[in-house]
């Protein structure tokens, strides 16, 4: 075959387009199959916090101060609260609690956070979690108490009447922060932080380490 005849040859054009398109549909197809993933693990997610929200209302707070706190006596707002008040939403702030303890965020808070229960945290509160969507760790669950406007104070006080409930019933949201998605498309070498997913319901009688 001349020269001639091998330039103006057309024998090769499908496979020569073929290998030129190649690549692109990958990249679509991937990104279709990415596309689902990303919205299934999402799905995972905001069911993880709301089963976590509920888990972290009906078991013991994760602050002993939050159980501990009176509030009969205490000034909110100007008016000093008396034994069987209805405790004013601005009688506590917020407490932050992350897998590394519990901090005041905004206060009000309690006079003393007290000790962290890292049990409740970790053998209850996340491992309900990780059952919903297995990619949790620990570090990447925040949970937040801030007042509602709900619960009673008490003549006997939480710490001096030695319970194991609240007098405040607080809002706990439970948040699922810093979850990483790793894409097909980037061939799992790069990944993408996903947005934060909260869910917040209001505490029952948080008390206990087990939730049905």
């Amino acid at each position: 075959m001349t020269a001639r005849h091998l330039l103006r040859s057309t024998s090769g054009a499908t496979a020569a387009e073929f290998g030129l398109l190649l690549p692109l549909f990958l990249v679509l197809l991937f990104a279709v199959i990415d596309g689902g993933r990303f919205v299934w693990e999402a799905n995972e997610a905001e069911k993880a916090t709301q089963v976590g929200a509920r888990v972290a209302i009906v078991t013991d707070p994760l602050s002993s101060g939050l159980r501990d706190e009176d509030y009969a006596g205490k000034v909110v707002g100007g008016t000093t609260l008396a034994p069987g008040d209805l405790i004013p939403a601005a009688a506590l702030g917020s407490v932050k609690c992350t897998s590394t303890g519990c901090t005041c965020e905004t206060a009000t808070c309690p006079s003393s956070l007290g000790t962290f229960n890292t049990t409740v945290f970790t053998d209850v509160i996340v491992k309900r979690m990780k059952q919903m969507y297995p990619s949790i760790k620990a570090e990447n669950v925040v949970v937040r108490y801030k007042g509602s406007g709900f619960g009673i104070a008490e003549a006997s006080g939480g710490g001096g009447g030695g319970t194991e409930q609240m007098e405040i019933s607080p809002l706990v949201t439970v948040t699922l922060t810093g979850v990483q998605f790793r894409p097909l498309t980037t061939f799992t070498l790069k990944s993408i932080t996903m947005p934060d997913f909260a869910t917040t319901l209001t505490a029952e009688d948080a008390s206990g380490s087990i939730s049905n």
